[in-house]
């Protein structure tokens, strides 16, 4: 670019009618002007200084760790293999509630917990994921992933459809416990 370019361009304001600047965008795309038609840029009063930040920001990062820090472990935990992988043949269990009596309290618990975390977040994260019944098929769909992973893995562990069902419970009810704190879809 040309010196005389150079110059032109790094002029952000241009004053067609005295008194009243009219903005340009500087060659970065940064909107310098002050005032555009008689009104303040945006910002804070008088367009000067940095914004505000958005009403809510606090509980959407909050919603955004307590996603990542609470489901990404547990998944992990659910990812081990056990003393047989690698030798032994995936196992699949397609019965429904027929692994339940064999389960036992913690391991009910566990499979309730392991996406309760995306199911209480994730809403109050994603104004588009505030229903129970999306969080139950979310839980469902990130379930059966996990499941697969394990079949397909050959990590020493049951794929079974009652992991499924019990995890897409705990997604939903933890979605009805967060219902206060949802992002509405208009903010």
């Amino acid at each position: 670019m040309c010196g005389v370019h150079r110059a032109a361009a790094a002029h952000d304001v241009r004053a067609d009618v005295p008194g009243r600047a009219v903005a340009r965008l500087s060659r970065h795309g940064e909107r310098r002007a002050a005032h555009v038609a008689g009104r303040p840029a945006a910002g804070r009063a008088g367009g000067v200084g940095p914004r505000a930040p958005p009403r809510g920001a606090w509980r959407t990062s909050l919603a955004e760790v307590g996603l990542v820090y609470a489901t990404v472990p547990l998944v992990w935990l659910t990812l081990l293999p056990g003393p047989g992988a690698g030798v032994v043949p995936g196992r699949v269990s397609l019965v429904p509630l027929r692994d339940l009596v064999t389960m036992g309290p913690i391991g009910i618990g566990g499979n309730l917990l392991l996406f309760a975390a995306l199911g209480c977040f994730a809403p109050v994260r994603f104004a588009a994921l505030a229903s129970v019944p999306r969080m139950l098929a979310l839980g469902a769909a990130c379930s059966v992933m996990v499941e697969t992973a394990q079949f397909a893995l050959r990590l020493d562990r049951v794929s079974s459809v009652d992991d499924v069902l019990l995890n897409a419970a705990g997604a939903a009810l933890a979605a009805a416990a967060s219902r206060p704190w949802w992002r509405t879809p208009a903010g």
